[in-house]
């Protein structure tokens, strides 16, 4: 039997490729890094990035971590974490760690910030692991995800909002994936769901919260301090 965990690695193991560029253009640069600047991070800080991906969001936390700092990336898939760290091995990075793990249950103890990135929509509980990391954070969390856009110009395109979140689902075949699309508006509903279960367990476990919006809605970044800081 496929478990979830089983199809999300089958599925971004096939695209890594595609989900790297792919990644680049829905959420380039100058937006990761004001994610990134959400955490306040220090030099000798150490962050952990959750569903680290290909390792986009490791040259921004990088710099602001510095030399002395801790870079931790997490990720289920193993064609991901390779792509990372061909990223981390050009660039010389001996503080950048790469980790095999579920954002679940993440292989890390206390450190002092945790960013995720497009990371709620695939789990079956988000609020329950956005808790987890503000737990595990001791300055702050930040999230930074796509849905659906109340935006006048956005809502004009959240149709086709929904077919790309339908073709990005993780699924067993080519076949279940052009059924996802067709019926885009479920697939839509159910990471909006999954977005908002995500950000209310964030303000509900920090304090300070900060809310920013960009691409005419469709991407948001909540981020908030650990209620111990």
């Amino acid at each position: 039997m496929t478990t979830p965990n089983n199809r999300i690695e089958s599925f971004y193991g096939r695209w890594v490729g595609v989900y790297d560029i792919i990644a680049a253009t829905i959420a380039p640069t100058a937006w990761r890094a004001r994610a990134v600047d959400a955490l306040e991070l220090s030099r000798g800080d150490t962050v952990v990035e959750v569903g680290c991906g290909t390792g986009a969001n490791l040259p921004l936390l990088r710099e602001r971590v510095g030399a002395s700092g801790r870079v931790v990336g997490v990720d289920l898939t193993p064609a991901m974490l390779q792509r990372a760290r061909r990223r981390v091995d050009r660039a010389g990075w001996d503080n950048v760690t790469l980790l095999r793990g579920d954002a679940t249950r993440p292989p890390i103890s206390k450190v002092n910030a945790v960013l995720g990135t497009f990371v709620v929509g695939l789990l079956a509980d988000p609020a329950a692991a956005v808790e987890t990391w503000c737990a595990l954070a001791t300055d702050r969390i930040a999230l930074l995800d796509g849905a659906t856009s109340s935006h006048p110009i956005g809502r004009l395109c959240n149709p086709l909002f929904g077919a790309f979140v339908a073709a990005g689902t993780p699924t067993d075949s080519a076949w279940q994936t052009v059924r996802r699309i067709a019926a885009s508006a479920d697939a839509r509903h159910r990471l909006d769901t999954a977005v908002h279960r995500s950000r209310n367990a964030l303000r509900d476990n920090t304090t300070n919260h900060r809310t920013e919006t960009f691409a005419v809605g469709f991407l948001g970044l909540v981020s908030g301090a650990s209620a111990c800081s």
